[in-house]
């Protein structure tokens, strides 16, 4: 488990993360949210003993940091912001590098090493040096590196960043069989990633907790929540007709879509919209309800 209690950072006098408290146990994926400069980041930094915190406690499967570091890091693999490399370097010597430096040589050394290339498909830039290599192989290179020695925690910051949907779909399938026996914190902007990959959110602005909740709980505090989504094919004015059914109490329309948030209270809604559509003679090419929108939640907890 990770524990922290009432983490504090400051530099000078800008206070990057403010009595920051929260707990994570194994088997659960953290999406770890917050605007730029809310004190993500330095969290992690944090969390990963790169910086030590101003006041307040970090806990990592019962080893304290900073008294107890050296044993804390050894169960930590960590894929920081634009996964920094040595550029001249390939990717084989790279990987055997950390594979080295985590203490594995000889067979086993290769074994690891082998294990990662396979995961993360790298065999095809195995012998390329890393400053050669596309934004989408270096990040798979980064997060190679962090699991090359089966961590028991993982902290990864924007983890399919650069990545194409084939390999994000690749890397979010092998993050999920990672978790089950892992603690997962993942940093991200690509709310989606929440969706696809989390089971419990948190989300900070100005250094500060804001919310602590699933992605379920967060989409029905959305203004889009139980929203319906409608699109016709040859409809006449639908706008207008829409707007004016009594059962709608905000409507929105993008790209031919046409998305409409009920009255509280209010239920019929799609029956509504069906019977409008056949008095119009209108064909409902797509009808849904959402679940709430991520995007939605996350402006009005951090703006």
């Amino acid at each position: 488990m990770i524990k922290l209690d009432q983490v504090s950072k400051q530099f000078d006098q800008f206070k990057a993360v403010d009595n920051l408290s929260f707990s994570v146990g194994a088997g659960e994926v953290l999406g770890f949210l917050g605007p730029n400069g809310a004190g993500k980041t330095t969290t992690m930094k944090m969390i990963t003993g790169f910086l030590t915190p101003s006041s307040g406690s970090i806990e990592l499967f019962g080893h304290s940091l900073p008294s107890d570091a050296l044993q804390a890091k050894k169960m930590i693999g960590y894929l920081p912001e634009g996964a920094p490399a040595w550029g001249d370097m390939s990717v084989s010597g790279f990987l055997h590098f950390i594979a080295d430096l985590r203490g594995y040589k000889g067979v086993e050394g290769e074994q690891r090493v082998n294990h990662v290339v396979e995961a993360l498909e790298l065999k095809q830039v195995f012998d390329r040096t890393i400053e050669t290599l596309s934004k989408g192989f270096k990040r798979r290179v980064g997060l190679a590196q962090a699991l090359i020695h089966d961590p028991q925690i993982l902290i990864l910051d924007e983890p399919t960043d650069g990545l194409d949907p084939n390999q994000k779909f690749k890397v979010r399938e092998l993050i999920r069989n990672l978790s089950k026996d892992k603690v997962v914190i993942i940093s991200t902007h690509i709310l989606e990633e929440v969706d696809a990959l989390c089971s419990r959110v948190i989300m900070i602005a100005d250094g500060r907790l804001v919310c602590d909740a699933s992605p379920a709980e967060l989409e029905a505090q959305s203004d889009y929540h139980q929203a319906i989504t409608v699109r016709f094919n040859h409809a006449t004015d639908p706008q207008t007709k829409l707007a004016e059914l009594s059962s709608v109490k905000h409507l929105e329309s993008a790209e031919g879509r046409f998305t409409l948030q009920p009255q509280p209270g209010a239920a019929g809604v799609v029956d509504d919209i069906k019977q409008l559509a056949q008095r119009e003679n209108w064909t409902i090419e797509e009808l849904y309800i959402e679940k709430g929108r991520l995007d939605d939640v996350f402006r009005k907890l951090t703006a």
